[in-house]
């Protein structure tokens, strides 16, 4: 482990990306290696133990190029690997849900705290979890959105269509008076516009995948990791299936090119 080293992050898709291109923009200096496990995506309906079995995997394959810490750019894998990992692993892990949580924490006014995920990251139960170790005495409201990940990526972020499904979905959380959302799948990122118009300005909205990055950032500078000044940087995107499929759509994610993407094998 070396402060040259790339940071690695995983996700079971293409949304972790928003959360690459969040520690991109905060530190524009670190090289990368991201792999999105295509070839078994979702994650959200397979069994913790077949999720923790899977992120192994990917880890295995990001620590063939020796990254110095990790980052579990994905919800359901975070809410059942993330322990796993950090137990085996001697490099600093982090995942998407315990920063977006605490960010929560951070700006409710009113204590009353709402979360949109996936049907599987909403089961799991680690949002509210999170948010009550840190404050117990804040309520927490949850949805599962599904209908979210698949308008993101057919690009439909505008117009009527998302409007009215955010509306259905989330005319109860507004009814029952949250004041902080938690955009709980890394998908929905690219859903705030629609999603703060339908809520109104008043609730403030917490990007798990902003949230994340100011906490890897944290773990570098205690661990004396960050990459020193002026070193070249590289950016490098593995997936398990449909490179160039990834590629086309990962652009909207990542928020520009993200150049040659690389098929591996995990088996």
């Amino acid at each position: 482990m070396a402060n040259s080293d790339p940071i690695g992050i995983f996700d079971s898709g293409i949304g972790g990306l928003t959360v690459a291109s969040s520690i991109v923009r905060r530190l524009p200096g670190e090289s990368i290696v991201y792999l999105g496990d295509t070839a078994r995506v979702p994650y959200g309906a397979k069994s913790p133990a077949t999720v923790i079995r899977y992120a192994r995997a990917c880890v295995q394959k990001l620590m063939a190029y020796r990254v110095k810490a990790l980052v579990v750019a994905c919800n359901t894998a975070s809410a059942y690997a993330l322990h796993a990992l950090q137990h085996d692993l001697a490099i600093p892990v982090v995942g998407v849900i315990e920063p977006g949580a605490r960010r929560a924490v951070a700006v409710s006014r009113t204590g009353r705290i709402g979360v949109i995920a996936t049907a599987g990251t909403v089961a799991s139960g680690e949002y509210p979890a999170a948010i009550g170790d840190l404050a117990p005495e804040m309520r927490v409201l949850c949805r599962a959105c599904p209908l979210f990940v698949p308008l993101v990526e057919e690009g439909w972020t505008e117009g009527e269509l998302p409007e009215l499904v955010a509306r259905a979905y989330l005319s109860d959380l507004v009814k029952d008076a949250i004041d902080t959302l938690v955009l709980g799948c890394t998908h929905y990122p690219l859903l705030r516009e629609t999603i703060q118009r339908v809520v109104g300005p008043d609730i403030a909205i917490v990007d798990s995948a902003e949230s994340t990055a100011e906490v890897l950032v944290q773990l570098l500078e205690v661990a004396d990791l960050l990459r020193p000044e002026g070193e070249p940087t590289e950016r490098t995107f593995l997936v398990t299936d449909a490179p160039d499929g990834f590629a086309s759509v990962g652009r909207r994610f990542f928020g520009g090119e993200i150049g040659r993407v690389q098929w591996v094998d995990l088996s």
